[in-house]
């Protein structure tokens, strides 16, 4: 098989890949990074010493970063949806909303989870504070653009909802979307409503414990 993914279920930014793979019905192979798979990781650290993932290999080319294979694939294993437009204008708005979940919802929500994976005496009230208001400041943006628009970048679903999906799956759990909010609560429930991250989502529910705050009891 041409493409491989090396990529944990549970991970969000993996998540951020599959959901494009699953929109197009991509074929390529699981290179699961689990206690179960111990080759998958020494094959990723060869090809990748930062060790971080997705990482996605076409035909022996590594392809890294979440954002980077999703236009990758869609360049050169492309499918009916077209997850960056090719209008200019749309696809800049696509990509502007692509950096905003990842680097104003994703980035302060690992912040809360990165510190509640340290030892009580390594933590850090203030880091966690400040990722907290950034996530209030972000739901509130949120809100007021998603009262005229059904997917992150318009009416149609790109890569900026591949991301938005699980980032704000697990914010929610992180630092809970409060009813001020109800244009983000909607649009949450229609990315879990959405077939390509509904699976995503199925695939990792076995991994749930390992979520360092305690995975709530809903979605």
């Amino acid at each position: 098989m041409s493409l491989q993914l090396y990529a944990h279920p549970f991970s969000s930014y993996c998540q951020k890949v599959l959901v494009a793979l699953y929109e197009n019905s991509t074929p390529f192979e699981w290179r699961a990074l689990t206690p179960d798979t111990p080759r998958s990781m020494t094959e990723l650290t060869e090809i990748w010493p930062m060790k971080r993932f997705p990482v996605l290999v076409d035909d022996g080319r590594p392809v890294i970063e979440s954002t980077v294979i999703i236009e990758y694939l869609g360049l050169f294993h492309p499918g009916p949806a077209r997850l960056v437009p090719d209008d200019p204008r749309a696809a800049l708005e696509t990509r502007w909303m692509d950096r905003f979940f990842d680097n104003y919802v994703a980035t302060p929500q690992m912040k809360i989870v990165f510190d509640a994976m340290r030892e009580p005496h390594e933590r850090d009230a203030r880091v966690v504070a400040d990722a907290r208001a950034m996530l209030d400041t972000s739901y509130a943006f949120l809100e007021r653009k998603m009262a005229t628009r059904e997917w992150a970048a318009g009416d149609t679903f790109s890569l900026a909802d591949c991301g938005a999906a699980p980032f704000l799956f697990y914010a929610d759990w992180t630092h809970r979307i409060g009813d001020a909010y109800p244009n983000v609560i909607a649009y949450r429930k229609r990315l879990l409503a959405r077939a390509s991250f509904a699976r995503a989502v199925d695939e990792a529910r076995p991994y749930r414990a390992l979520f360092p705050l305690g995975a709530p009891d809903r979605d």
